[in-house]
């Protein structure tokens, strides 16, 4: 009997300030990591890839920051969907345990359904119980998502070394940070531990997490001030490119532009760029 492969898709509906949210699909199952635009952008978004809002079987809120977590509650009631936070993050947005939001804890999984589910880490970044995702599939193929923290924990790479993809922040660059107009203590929230990473230290981490079966990588979140992707770009390539041969994305703002496959024949060694408005 031939075996089945389920396969996981990654598209970045889109990254920064102004909102964040990921789509996975794996098999029937449809999981949102953030919901951070509004619900008719949200809903726009999801339309350029096909998918119908209804379909969305899962909402996981990573934190309480309105860029991950704008319309979750009111996507999540609309479209019929399971909402999943932990209780630090219920509790900053108001919404009830059980009753309105299903709540974990650090390292607690959530099963969706047999072909995805979803491991929260928690992360450190400022007045905020962040939290990672590493979802893995029927197949026990791994992708992570990391926005958002000021520096990663070795319980976070410990876990990023076995992802096939790994979506990750590189949120700015040093020197356009320090040299730019944002006000002092601004600057130092932004480069604390428990603020964003740069691009030197995603690349840094990159490095160190890089093992043979990382077939993509996404950097995401990056600062419309403060970074370029060229910049972002040529940092992770510096560090990585005479060791990694997958593909090296970036994600805008304004997307979704791109997918990417685990398991699954597709052109592009696993990526799809997205033709959309």
């Amino acid at each position: 009997m031939l075996s089945i492969t389920v396969g996981m898709e990654i598209t970045h509906l889109g990254s920064g300030s102004r909102g964040n949210s990921t789509l996975l699909k794996s098999g029937s199952t449809r999981v949102l990591v953030d919901c951070g635009f509004s619900l008719r952008q949200m809903e726009i978004r999801l339309g350029l890839v096909g998918v119908e809002p209804t379909s969305i079987d899962g909402i996981l809120v990573t934190h309480h920051h309105a860029d991950h977590s704008r319309s979750a509650m009111r996507a999540a009631k609309l479209w019929g969907a399971s909402l999943h936070a932990n209780l630090g993050t219920a509790s900053r947005m108001g919404w009830g345990p059980i009753s309105e939001c299903r709540t974990f804890g650090d390292l607690e999984r959530i099963s969706i359904s047999d072909d995805l589910s979803l491991l929260p880490i928690p992360v450190p970044h400022e007045d905020a119980d962040n939290v990672a995702v590493i979802a893995t599939n029927g197949d026990g193929r791994r992708a992570g998502i990391v926005t958002d923290l000021g520096e990663p924990t070795v319980e976070l790479k410990r876990h990023l070394s076995g992802c096939s993809h790994v979506s990750v922040e590189a949120n700015y660059d040093l020197r356009r940070l320090m040299s730019g107009p944002y006000p002092e203590s601004l600057k130092r929230r932004i480069s604390s531990r428990g603020g964003h990473l740069s691009n030197s230290q995603t690349a840094e981490m990159l490095a160190e997490i890089l093992h043979p079966a990382l077939d993509s990588i996404v950097l995401c979140h990056l600062s419309e001030k403060n970074n370029a992707p060229h910049l972002a770009e040529s940092e992770v390539l510096l560090h990585i490119g005479d060791r990694y041969s997958g593909d090296l994305s970036i994600s805008k703002q304004d997307g979704p532009e791109f997918s990417h496959w685990l398991g699954q024949v597709e052109p592009e060694g696993g990526v799809r760029r997205l033709s959309v408005p």
